[in-house]
């Protein structure tokens, strides 16, 4: 494919409509924040992210990430695995699941957690007997995220394994390499950078989610309130200047991503060409 390299109105006319709608829909935006955030100074805004609930929401989102991001990690990576390296009935099947949270609202996704672990559920009275509560908890608050993330580093990885093909595993395995030497040698060295890729994007996802955890949670603050839904609630009592600064948290912790996110492609992109 050949790039154009014209310089007639057209590659201006495009350059001018792409900075105009970038500047409108993303950086105005996210200098309003700023800018509202520190509306009433400096010392209004620390107080507002070193409220005692602002501290938890902070936290709370923070372990609901790394929490998610293991348990996506070890799923993507087997239902990768299982998806490149067996042939077996139901793998269209397997694969299409995989990709369900990607088509569904993630307000739905959480009544169906609700009407599948709450109390008109049949399964409920052994959580109940069992002391497990995951509608109104952080079991809830962590399950709805994982749902609405856990397609993300499968489908990284499963292109770049569907790529690399099972020649150099087979070779490894016909030389007496065991299952273990085999992955951590030979088949996680090509699949890193797409892995590491796959973990920024659901770390990104697992930190902004809204609709599934907002239905879950039940707005308990100090408990499940998230960042998300803690800048509601601040919005919704017209605390701006509160709501802005969490968002400002937001913005930083999405930019360090985008960061990685691009050193990542960069780094990947580099390997594959040496």
């Amino acid at each position: 494919m050949q790039i154009r390299n014209d310089k007639g109105i057209v590659k201006w006319l495009l350059i001018g409509l792409c900075t105009v709608f970038l500047l409108v829909t993303l950086v105005l935006p996210l200098v309003y924040v700023i800018y509202t955030a520190l509306r009433e100074g400096f010392q209004a805004y620390l107080a507002s992210v070193t409220d005692t609930y602002a501290v938890k929401a902070i936290l709370l989102t923070v372990k609901v990430v790394i929490i998610t991001v293991v348990i996506n990690s070890v799923f993507g990576i087997f239902a990768a695995w299982l998806i490149t390296r067996f042939q077996f009935h139901g793998k269209k099947i397997i694969s299409t699941l995989i990709d369900l949270p990607l088509t569904i609202s993630p307000i739905i996704a959480g009544l169906i957690f609700v009407l599948t672990f709450g109390r008109q559920s049949a399964i409920y009275p052994l959580l109940e007997k069992w002391g497990i509560q995951i509608i109104f908890a952080v079991p809830g608050v962590v399950l709805a995220t994982i749902f609405v993330t856990f397609p993300f580093i499968s489908r990284e990885i499963i292109p770049v394994l569907t790529v690399e093909g099972t020649d150099e595993e087979e070779a490894a395995a016909l030389m007496g390499a065991n299952g273990f030497q085999i992955f951590t040698q030979i088949t996680f060295p090509h699949i890193k950078w797409a892995f590491l890729y796959g973990v920024v994007l659901c770390s990104a996802r697992a930190m902004g989610e809204f609709g599934a955890v907002s239905v879950l949670s039940g707005h308990l603050r100090g408990i499940t309130n998230t960042m998300p839904l803690y800048i509601e609630l601040l919005y919704q009592a017209f605390d701006f200047t509160g709501a802005f600064a969490m968002s400002s948290i937001l913005v930083i912790m999405a930019l360090i991503i985008l960061v990685l996110r691009n050193i990542l492609e960069y780094r990947g992109r580099k390997e594959m060409d040496a």
